[in-house]
């Protein structure tokens, strides 16, 4: 009998050794967001000794790499245990209407961050009255860095307009300075830039509209978009194809480039190079206009280890862990009652921003479209960096909407 229970008791203590893990699925890896994880990941062990982390991160900026890798495991009936899906469309067309996501309504109302964080996050995270993932920041995509001490040497002042954009970078151009870092080899970057130059020439509502129909891609104004942004293109580092999205603000950093347009993501690569003379401006024509974007982590189906995944969801829904995360990663808490004072400026300046700007979905990371629809956004793109012919490109941008339904 003794020797019974001490079998059963062996048994028991190698499942809880067994389940003492957890799975967490992301594509941060470069500087910034690498080290933002591993504040997530102190604070957890700290709350949860024992319990191992398994860091399955796939690198490749906007998870270029890691989607393919997930969609492979989550078909396959392996999902991690949690990972990192940007908000909004991304997140519930791919894997909340397909059924492979468990709604954790039950932690916001018990961990009352349905009061801590603005209606309009808890929007893109729900569908069919339940919420489905936690927020663990909010970033701003269409932010244009530039290096101050650049900028002094030649008494520029940064740019705020298409034509001022062209001026200053004619006058970089000829001084031998790169005037626009561009890193294309994850294929999302040039698209992601290109993304800020409709904004510029649409306005908020009329970009909005071209996910919706009521912006025709055929409209003029998008022609003069890609007009643009190929003359843009002839301004960009030579080796882009061969560079990452860090790897061109290392151009910033290095004082070899100028500009680059980024998400703020930019800011916690330059911390964690301890690069501090960068300024920032929103990108030409984007005044007063916040291209919003957000990243989070749900409860998959089928997670081996559900509790220890709602103990770190808890951890990422925290203030401790809002604030910890997001002084490392340049974005800004997704909870609406951290203190301020905490953050450098630019953090400061993208909360107050983020409360008086208009926000439209960034379409580059999964909130304003589809995914299939970003990713043929995305080669499109990626082609006419390669090929700039507006006409072909107009008329590939406009059968893509009508691919996804959206009459022109």
């Amino acid at each position: 009998m003794f020797r019974k229970m001490s079998l059963l008791v062996v048994m028991l203590l190698a499942v809880a050794v067994f389940a003492a893990k957890i799975e967490i699925f992301s594509w941060w890896t470069a500087g910034g967001e690498a080290e933002g994880l591993q504040e997530l990941f102190n604070i957890f062990s700290k709350a949860n000794p024992g319990v191992e982390i398994i860091n399955a991160t796939v690198a490749g900026g906007a998870g270029a790499q890691a989607k393919a890798v997930l969609k492979t495991r989550m078909l396959g009936g392996d999902p991690p245990d949690t990972f990192q899906v940007h908000a909004g469309h991304e997140l519930i067309d791919t894997w909340v209407k397909t059924g492979f996501m468990e709604p954790i309504t039950f932690l916001y109302k018990q961990e009352g961050w349905d009061k801590a964080m603005p209606k309009g996050i808890l929007d893109i995270v729900s569908y069919n009255g339940e919420l489905w993932s936690v927020p663990v920041n909010i970033h701003r995509a269409n932010v244009l860095w530039y290096n101050k001490a650049i900028f002094d040497k030649y008494g520029l002042k940064p740019p705020t307009t298409f034509e001022e954009f062209f001026q200053v970078a004619d006058v970089l151009k000829s001084h031998g300075v790169i005037p626009f870092a561009l890193g294309t080899k994850d294929g999302w970057e040039a698209a992601h830039a290109f993304e800020t130059v409709l904004i510029g020439k649409l306005g908020a509502e009329g970009y909005k509209g071209l996910w919706t129909g009521e912006t025709k891609w055929s409209d003029p104004r998008v022609t003069d978009a890609l007009e643009t942004f190929a003359k843009m293109l002839t301004y960009v580092n030579p080796d882009h194809s061969a560079r990452t999205w860090d790897e061109a603000c290392a151009l910033i950093a290095e004082g070899k480039a100028a500009m680059n347009i980024m998400g703020d993501w930019a800011v916690g690569y330059f911390y964690a190079k301890n690069f501090k003379d960068f300024g920032w401006t929103l990108a030409p024509g984007n005044a007063g206009i916040f291209d919003a974007l957000s990243d989070s982590f749900g409860l998959p189906k089928g997670a081996k280890n559900r509790d220890t995944v709602i103990a770190f969801l808890k951890v990422l829904g925290s203030k401790e862990g809002q604030v910890a995360f997001n002084l490392k990663k340049g974005s800004i808490p997704a909870r609406t009652d951290v203190d301020k004072s905490l953050f450098p400026e630019y953090q400061r300046s993208a909360m107050d921003d983020w409360l008086k700007h208009e926000i439209v979905p960034s379409v580059m990371h999964g909130a304003a479209a589809s995914e299939g629809w970003v990713t043929e956004f995305k080669d499109v793109i990626s082609l006419f960096v390669a090929r700039p012919d507006v006409k072909v490109t107009q008329k590939a941008l406009i059968n893509i909407a009508i691919s996804q339904g959206v009459a022109q």
